[in-house]
């Protein structure tokens, strides 16, 4: 098997003095690693031994190498297995003779003092010399490592050390040049960090002194105003977030000689709404009301690194209890089970794989050591603080000397993580960066197995697995008693600052195009960034709620935009808990609030506004027929019997309203109710709101101003509601109609009001009554400009006015308009009667058709000139839209009307049927524009339900545009959007025989 034990014997679990025993690195040579390419790592020796000899007082590297055959072998397989090494080596000849002929150990200590004391004129001087630094520490440390003369501790603690090192220097830099502005008075001017108020905590591996080759590091900035000796003329939140910028620019920015470690700083308290730098008393009272599982494992690594020490190390005492509980109880249990239970555990079974394997976050991995020994000291380091250690291996002997784990299970996991962890640095010695998985190809692998010292790629293999399963074997038994969440799934973990790649992988295969997106998303509500999820019991609710959840919003026609639109009806959210548990208890309700998130956005902004409307879903009355007016009238009449006052009967009107609006909208994006019935379902709740909204008004009104003795009042419905032609997005358009009797001048309450002052105050309330946001929300959009003389006549309009109005002054557009009205609401049977034929008396009139049809086609022509558009989703104003199709309605009711007035009906469908069966209308002509407003209305009411603003195709959500397509019956948009524009040039050819050519006027 080769040359195993080199790297994963027992003898490498401590960091000691020096594994090389003060002899220098080529006399402590013991692994001698194959070369993938001995001919070209012969070339490659051969480049480095001439440019040593180029300078007369160059390196006696080719003597040493003469010297010493075992050496020259070992660099030849260095310099063809990992470019990374080999381009350190040819860089500098006499570096890579010095660090031959140091001792490891002496050299490494030697290079983190020389980090640390590093001073520099400037900041690119500063980045210049720690960066040849870390390349001369790289190089030691590859070299070391690779030839079994160091061990991994050495490395790891060398790798972490010069981290510090770095940050101390940069630290020292900034705060001085601070100083130097007027902006920071150090303590110490030699030691400005002492006592500075700055504090940088080392996480992860970095706190642990785990670091590995490649590794980035994470950092937690903090900053104490109360002890931080900054000016009177500064501010610390301005002043150090600024120095945290230069310090991450100073450590990770790419110059000539390369980069320091890259610097990761998402693992402060909720990462995307809080500044780089964080006040201590920001970051206490986040960790002691929202810090979540995963942040008290991880800061059990937390150290503080550099900066102010003194000040990082009474912030960690000052947060242990977060991190450690005081008893071990069924509460911190379950708390650290909340971790635990999101991970799939495959109990060994299933196929490991090595080529692509993460070493890492893989199964077996170097990940699944952390978390068995992270799980335990979560449990047990709160009643025993020998259980508190950052480093991995020492608390494995730690967990074993309490008795939470068997001698086995340390020897097994201690030899396994130490195998692991070199087989990751070597990942990442080949091209310097921060990978932890192996190659998929064969040549790849074989140069991690050579680097490894074995002598061939099938052994390596054979040791990795077993390393994989023992480390699984352990994992597996340590979580063999605890609920698996989402085991039919796969992994869903969402805690951490990395994206667990099964669960990546999970939910790409559940149908998440951009799974790491959807992570980020589902990990963000975690940090109680919303009102919803402030609550720890929120929060445990909602983390309950991620399988269901998450295979609801994968059953729906775009996974990514119904996540989205989950996340931000969350973020309106006021509370979560009532709602968390409700989905819980309901999944059918989930499944429903999933489907609207992926394909009515305007629905679930409702939705996140009004989170009642769903109370409504649980009802088995939902899954029956679509209410009739009488049980929407009988509903609006129980809860508005409820009503204590005026304003409550309001704000119930509302929430009535918008929980009927909603169902009807979940009918349509569910299939229970076809897109051609939506807008009689909402005319019908319209009308019952505004009738019994009108009762109650009047009788508001009545309390001051009492009422007309003998008046009589209605409503008058035009535009859509008239037709019975509502959408989502329809306003009322309204006429208030009323009549006194003879000899009544005023109203009879304790504030008596003029007839017409009276009707337009009661006018004036009942707009307010339907369109006044209260906290509840507003009703409708109240439209009361088609009254005679628009805006500028009185609100409130006589009949006897109206009927004169009408036979007198009225313009063929409001006739058209007329065609459209009905009385929805009214004091009487008999007033709404009277209404009715006048209306019909004033329809009936005999007209020139030829005049008639000038005006409509004129009438066509203005609208297109102001609202004209080339988009064929325009259905009501493009050429052949909407519009054109109503208009020849209603033109050829005023042109047969007075011959034959059962012609007339509200609806623009009905009228047409009704024209071709009067013979006003061929059948073809028939058939053809009522097919193409039947698709115009069903596309219609998809749109208005389910967005706020234009519909833009390659914009739009999937579940948008598959609602169309279904709508519509076809099976793509690009056939859609074809038939569309034959059907609009079509109508327009219809328009213009039966009314005549729309002739645009020009702009000039």
């Amino acid at each position: 098997m080769g040359q195993e034990t080199a790297v994963s014997g027992k003898d490498q679990t401590r960091a000691m003095p020096g594994k090389s025993g003060g002899k220098p690195l080529y006399l402590s040579l013991t692994v001698d690693p194959p070369s993938i390419d001995p001919d070209k790592g012969a070339l490659f020796l051969a480049d480095v031994l001439e440019k040593a000899r180029a300078h007369e007082d160059g390196p006696d590297l080719p003597g040493l190498l003469r010297d010493h055959p075992k050496v020259e072998a070992f660099l030849s397989a260095i310099l063809s297995n990992t470019s990374y090494l080999r381009d350190l080596s040819l860089a500098d000849p006499q570096r890579l003779f010095d660090i031959l002929k140091d001792d490891p150990a002496e050299r490494i200590a030697t290079l983190l003092e020389r980090a640390r004391q590093t001073l520099g004129e400037s900041e690119s001087e500063v980045m210049r010399d720690l960066r040849l630094l870390k390349q001369d520490l790289a190089l030691t440390l590859g070299l070391a490592d690779i030839g079994g003369a160091i061990d991994l501790d050495q490395v790891t603690a060398g790798l972490a050390g010069f981290a510090d090192a770095a940050l101390s220097a940069a630290i020292r830099f900034c705060l001085t040049e601070m100083a130097a502005k007027g902006k920071f008075t150090p303590v110490d001017p030699d030691d400005p960090e002492k006592a500075s108020g700055f504090i940088v905590l080392a996480m992860g591996k970095h706190g642990a002194m785990e670091l590995n080759y490649s590794s980035d590091i994470d950092l937690i900035i903090l900053y104490d105003p109360a002890i931080s000796p900054i000016a009177e003329n500064a501010e610390p939140s301005v002043e150090f977030v600024r120095m945290t910028r230069r310090l991450v620019k100073i450590m990770q920015d790419r110059t000539a000689e390369g980069y320091i470690f890259r610097t990761d700083l998402r693992l402060r308290p909720d990462p995307g709404a809080t500044p780089l730098a964080m006040s201590v008393p920001g970051a206490l009272s986040y960790y002691e009301s929202l810090g979540q599982n995963w942040e008290r494992a991880a800061l059990i690594k937390a150290r503080p690194c550099a900066g102010d020490i003194e000040a990082g190390d009474a912030f960690l005492a000052e947060i242990t209890p977060f991190i450690w509980r005081k008893y071990l109880d069924f509460a911190a249990i379950a708390d650290v089970q909340s971790i635990k239970r999101q991970i799939h555990i495959h109990k060994g079974h299933g196929k490991f794989a090595v080529a692509g394997h993460n070493v890492k976050l893989g199964r077996g991995g170097i990940r699944e050591v952390e978390f068995f020994v992270q799980t335990q000291q979560l449990i047990a380091g709160g009643r025993n603080p020998a259980l508190r250690g950052r480093r991995t291996l020492d608390m494995l002997d730690g967990l074993l000397e309490a008795g939470w784990i068997k001698e086995d299970a340390r020897e097994e996991l201690r030899e396994a993580y130490i195998f692991l962890r070199a087989v990751e640095h070597r990942i990442q010695m080949l091209n310097d960066e921060q990978t932890q998985l192996l190659p998929k190809d064969e040549e790849g692998l074989t140069r991690i197995a050579y680097l490894m010292g074995f002598d061939s790629r099938e052994a390596f293999e054979k040791a990795f697995m077993a390393r994989l399963k023992r480390v699984q074997r352990h994992y597996a038994e340590l979580f063999e008693d605890e609920p698996e969440l989402a085991s039919d799934l796969g992994n869903l973990v969402f805690t951490g600052d990395d994206n667990d790649p099964e669960t990546l992988e999970t939910l790409s295969g559940l149908g998440f195009k951009q799974p790491g997106d959807a992570v980020n998303i589902i990990k963000s509500w975690h940090f109680g960034r919303y009102a919803c999820t402030r609550s720890a019991m929120a929060r445990e609710r909602l983390t309950e709620l991620h399988p269901v959840l998450v295979t609801a919003l994968a059953g729906t026609d775009n996974a990514d935009a119904a996540l989205r639109g989950f996340d931000s009806f969350l973020a309106k959210l006021p509370a979560g808990i009532q709602l968390f548990a409700l989905l819980k208890s309901n999944p059918e309700l989930l499944n429903l609030l999933a489907t609207v998130m992926g394909s009515a956005p305007r629905m679930a902004e409702t939705v996140s506004r009004r989170i009642h409307v769903l109370d409504t879903v649980l009802d088995p009355a939902f899954f029956g027929a679509m209410p009739s007016y009488e049980e929407f009238r009988d509903g609006l009449d129980l809860t508005l019997e409820l009503a204590r006052f005026y304003e409550e009967a309001l704000d119930r009107a509302r929430i009535f309203a918008q929980e009927q609006q909603f169902l009807i909208g979940l009918r349509l994006v569910s299939d229970t109710l076809s897109a051609d019935k939506v807008g009689h379902a909402l005319a019908r709740l319209a009308e019952v709101v505004v009738d019994r909204i009108l009762t109650r008004v009047e009788a508001h009104v009545a309390e001051s101003n009492g009422h007309v003795p003998g008046g009589q009042v209605a409503v008058l419905a035009m535009g859509k509601l008239g037709g019975r032609e509502m959408t989502a997005a329809s306003d009322l358009d309204l006429i208030l109609l009323y009549e006194a009797p003879g000899g009544v001048s005023k109203s009879d309450g304790a504030r008596p009001l003029a007839i017409s002052q009276y009707y337009t105050r009661l006018t004036q309330r009942l707009v307010t009554a339907l369109s006044a946001p209260t906290a509840e929300g507003s009703l409708y959009e109240v439209d009361f400009r088609l009254r005679p003389s628009g805006n500028a006549g009185p609100l409130a309009t006589n009949l006897g006015g109206f009927i004169a109005y009408q036979e007198k002054e009225a313009w063929t557009w409001e006739h058209m308009a007329l065609t459209r009205a009905r009385v929805i609401a009214s004091s009487s049977e008999g007033f709404a009667a009277k209404i009715q034929h006048h209306l019909c008396q004033t329809l009936a009139k005999e007209r020139d058709r030829a005049a008639l049809a000038d005006d409509v086609r004129s009438m066509r022509a203005r609208i297109e000139k102001e609202k004209g558009t080339k988009d064929i989703w325009d259905l009501k104003q493009v050429a052949g839209g909407l519009v054109d199709i109503e208009f020849i309605a209603q033109f050829l009711q005023l042109a047969h009307a007075h011959d034959k007035p059962h012609v007339l009906a509200q609806g623009t469908e009905e009228a047409l049927a009704k024209l071709r069966e009067a013979g006003c209308l061929s059948s073809g002509d028939a058939d053809q524009l009522l097919s193409a407003l039947r698709l115009y209305h069903r596309l219609t009411q998809v749109l208005r339900m389910a967005l706020t603003g234009k519909f833009v195709p390659t914009e739009a959500p999937r579940g948008v545009r598959d609602l169309l397509l279904h709508a519509a019956g076809v099976p793509d948009l690009a056939r859609l959007e074809l038939e569309l524009a034959e059907i609009q040039q079509s109508v327009r050819a219809r328009f213009e025989q039966i009314v005549g050519k729309v002739e645009v006027p020009s702009s000039t």
